[in-house]
């Protein structure tokens, strides 16, 4: 099932970019980042009260809203910069970059989470390397 999640990711990150890049046109990039973040609080809390889960909020312990608030902070940053360059480049160029962010996210889980590198992770980090230099260049 959660395949099924992340492949529905990927689709709605497709859209993301693609209706950002339309939207953004004449408008600041961080206020078009504020105005979808708006969107996402109110589709999350929406979920939230949906599927009966607000009481689940004083189970969570300090380290978890520790985590998440540095979470959230790096998914801002992460956001801001995302709709500046949007509004910069090519929707084409600017998305295999922000990609670049899966072969990160392996190497500090390696660092930090102590996951294992396999051949096939390291061929693939290698291949979305090699792919996104192809695609930007």
């Amino acid at each position: 099932m959660w395949a099924l999640f992340a492949f529905l990711s990927a689709i709605f990150a497709a859209l993301t970019s693609i209706l950002a890049k339309v939207g953004i046109e004449g408008v600041n990039s961080n206020l078009a980042t504020a105005i979808r973040t708006v969107v996402v609080v109110v589709m999350s809390w929406l979920m939230v009260f949906l599927t009966n889960n607000q009481g689940g909020i004083t189970q969570i312990s300090k380290k978890s809203w520790l985590f998440l608030i540095l979470s959230g902070l790096a998914t801002g940053a992460s956001w801001l910069c995302y709709y500046k360059a949007l509004q910069m480049g090519d929707a084409s160029k600017v998305v295999p970059i922000d990609k670049l962010s899966v072969v990160f996210t392996l190497v500090l889980a390696f660092l930090f989470l102590h996951e294992q590198f396999t051949p096939k992770s390291l061929i693939g980090c290698g291949l979305i390397g090699a792919g996104t230099l192809l695609m930007v260049l």
